[in-house]
């Protein structure tokens, strides 16, 4: 008798028009009770390059949905700048076009400014919160030379890299001028595309929260310890009970490769999101 080897997950693949910009998506998996997963990337990422290895373990127990933002992967850029509300709002869309009320919001980065940006001004659409290797404001990044690094980013820095290999290979303007335009946006964000969050409104988010980064990020830990005390965390648990809310530093991870532990990261996120709550 052979083996019997389970079929992948279904993946459908499409296009949402919003005006201009055609918004790619792909959704993983087939029919499940438990809520959706919406899985958004960090700048000069896509879906593959950030959550590929993730994606079949999360799509086993859920429907995953995945985007590409504007202007990377498979998504075309338009004349807008990059913004945590315009590309949250781009989120909602697609959401509306698959007839998804409420999700989970896994965002890395870029993606998890987006997040936040959605589980504190449409709290009716999050049931769950993750954000990875993001501050809710610029004072818990580790100095001035973020902004400085990504502002002056060109495509002669990234030549041979896998990102430019992948942003060539998928992008509806394959080429080095937009690719160029790509680094110029990441870099604006820095001037207010992305603005602070205020303590107050990480405290008023509804969703509980699930807090990664890495041990040598661009966000410093004190930030994140920060970020967990205001979701409720850093609690005696033995006495206090374990808040809905959790902290996870990944050991030997930088910000780039936030997400490389995919055996911490898969083990983390789905117990975080199985967990029936506090």
């Amino acid at each position: 008798m052979t083996d019997q080897i389970s079929p992948a997950p279904a993946v459908e693949t499409g296009y949402v028009e919003l005006g201009e910009l055609r918004m790619y998506y792909e959704v993983h998996g087939g029919a499940s009770e438990s809520t959706p997963l919406v899985l958004l990337h960090g700048g000069l990422f896509d879906i593959d390059q950030q959550f590929g290895p993730l994606i079949p373990d999360f799509a086993a127990g859920r429907r995953v949905i995945a985007l590409d933002f504007q202007g990377h992967g498979r998504t075309n850029d338009i004349d807008r700048p990059f913004s945590a509300a315009g590309f949250a709002g781009d989120v909602l869309a697609v959401l509306d076009h698959l007839g998804v009320q409420r999700a989970d919001i896994f965002g890395f980065s870029v993606g998890g400014a987006v997040a936040l940006d959605l589980a504190i001004d449409h709290p009716q659409r999050v049931r769950k919160v993750i954000v990875s290797s993001t501050s809710y404001a610029a004072s818990g990044m580790r100095g001035a030379e973020n902004a400085d690094a990504v502002g002056a980013m060109t495509v002669d820095m990234i030549a041979g890299t896998p990102m430019e290999a992948a942003y060539l290979a998928k992008s509806p303007h394959p080429d080095l001028l937009h690719l160029q335009g790509l680094l110029d946006k990441l870099g604006a964000t820095y001037d207010g595309g992305f603005p602070d969050r205020t303590d107050a409104e990480i405290r008023s988010i509804e969703a509980p929260t699930l807090i990664t980064l890495g041990d040598a990020d661009m966000v410093s830990l004190e930030h994140a310890v920060q970020f967990l005390r205001l979701r409720g965390g850093d609690v005696n648990g033995d006495f206090d009970g374990v808040p809905a809310s959790q902290l996870a530093v990944f050991p030997g991870t930088t910000h780039f490769f936030g997400l490389a532990r995919t055996d911490l990261v898969r083990g983390v996120v789905i117990g975080f999101l199985d967990a029936p709550g506090a």
